[in-house]
C-alpha cells in the first residue's frame, strides 16, 4: 500500500438513519458526504462513496484502507456498510476496518487514553448500550441495559468513583453509581452524543490511528464485523405461514 505514512482513508457509515462518508488523508478531510435516510441506504451507499471521491479528485484504486461503522445500531443499515466495506477491501487489496460507535463517542486519540472509561449510547426504547473501557481500549464486551432495569450497577459493571463516564446520560448513570457519601463518591460524568456532520470523518481519524498501531505491531487487521448487542427487534408474522406440500 502506497504512502502509509498518510494513509489515504475512505469511511463511511449507515448505522442510523443516515447515509455518511468521508476521504482523509494525513489528518485532513478531503471530501465528505451526508444524506438523511431513513431508508434506501443500500442504493444510495455507492454513489454517495462515487461523489465524495470525485469531490476529491481521486480514483478508488488510490485507497490504502476502508474504515466502516459497525454499531450498534440498525441492524440492516450495519450489515449494508460491513458488506460494502469487506467487498472493497477484496476488491482493492487493502484492509478494511471496523469502528464502532463506542470508539466513535470517545473520539480521535482516545486509544492512547489512561484509567477507566465507561462510554454510553442510546438504544431502542429508552434503553442504554453500555461498554467499559479500560488503557483506551475494550476491557469487556457491549451490555444492554432496558429502560427501567435497575439492575446493581456496580456489580453488573464493575464500576467505581474512578471510572468516567461518558455519553448518553452519563449525569444519570453517575448519580445511579453514587455510593452512601452521595455526589462525593459519584463518578466524573460528561454528557455527549455521537458527532453528526462528522462521524465518517471521525471513523476515518480512529481507523487511522488502529492501523498505525496494527503496522508497528506488524499485525494484520481482521475483517470487520457487525457490533449487535441485542437480537434484532423483529416483529412476529399476522398470519400463518402457509403449509408446504
Amino acid at each position: 500500500m502506497a504512502q502509509m505514512a498518510h494513509p489515504l482513508i475512505l469511511a463511511f457509515d449507515t448505522s442510523g438513519p443516515w447515509c455518511a462518508t468521508a476521504l482523509l488523508q494525513g489528518g485532513r478531510v478531503l471530501a465528505q458526504r451526508r444524506e438523511e435516510l431513513a431508508k434506501g441506504q443500500a442504493e444510495r451507499l455507492m454513489p454517495l462513496i462515487t461523489a465524495t471521491l470525485a469531490d476529491a479528485g481521486l480514483p478508488l484504486d488510490r485507497l490504502d484502507a476502508i474504515a466502516v461503522g459497525i454499531g450498534p445500531g440498525n441492524f440492516t443499515g450495519i450489515r449494508i456498510s460491513v458488506a460494502a466495506a469487506r467487498g472493497l477491501a477484496l476488491a482493492l487489496g487493502v484492509p478494511a476496518i471496523g469502528v464502532s460507535n463506542f470508539e466513535a463517542m470517545r473520539g480521535p486519540g482516545s486509544r492512547r487514553a489512561t484509567g477507566a472509561e465507561l462510554v454510553s449510547l442510546p438504544a431502542p426504547r429508552g434503553g442504554l448500550y453500555l461498554q467499559r473501557f479500560e488503557m483506551g481500549h475494550e476491557s469487556r464486551p457491549p451490555d444492554h441495559l432496558p429502560d427501567g432495569q435497575a439492575p446493581d450497577w456496580t456489580a453488573l459493571l464493575g464500576i467505581d468513583s474512578h471510572v468516567h463516564i461518558l455519553g448518553e446520560r452519563a449525569d444519570i448513570l453517575s448519580a445511579l453509581l453514587a455510593g452512601p457519601a452521595g455526589v462525593e463518591s459519584r463518578p466524573p460524568a460528561r454528557p455527549a452524543s455521537l458527532p453528526e456532520t462528522d462521524l465518517a470523518a471521525t471513523l476515518a481519524r480512529i481507523a487511522a490511528d488502529k492501523l498505525a498501531d496494527k503496522l508497528a505491531d506488524g499485525a494484520c487487521w481482521p475483517r470487520p464485523a457487525p457490533l449487535y448487542v441485542k437480537p434484532a427487534d423483529a416483529a412476529p408474522q399476522r398470519h400463518a405461514a402457509p403449509t408446504i406440500l
